[in-house]
């Protein structure tokens, strides 16, 4: 796993994660398939709304990868974090480090 800075937060974003601004999404391409968490950005706040992994794709830690590049990214751009999405509410709990962007 890559190392952690002074903050907490993974110093190596996972590199295929990206924001698709035409669709308000960040996406992971993993397998042949996509897997997206929508949001929605008001000022300094993005609010994820939901995550999707294809089934054939799902159980293989894609939607978590997905959901460790969305916030690196969301953090590294001065966002606070409103997770709608019960699965990014689930990961914020298991992962400390990213509690603090929580709005």
């Amino acid at each position: 796993m890559a190392e952690r800075v002074a903050r907490g937060y993974m110093s190596a974003m996972p590199t295929a994660v990206r924001d698709n601004t035409a669709l308000s999404r960040f996406e992971l391409d993993a397998g042949g398939v996509t897997a997206f968490v929508n949001y929605r950005i008001d000022g300094s706040v993005i609010t994820f709304l939901h995550t999707e992994t294809p089934p054939q794709a799902r159980g293989q830690g894609i939607a978590s990868q997905l959901i460790a590049g969305a916030l690196q990214i969301a953090h590294a751009r001065g966002f606070k974090v409103v997770p709608r999405c019960a699965f990014v509410r689930a990961y914020i709990a298991k992962h400390p480090e990213f509690r603090d962007l929580l709005a």
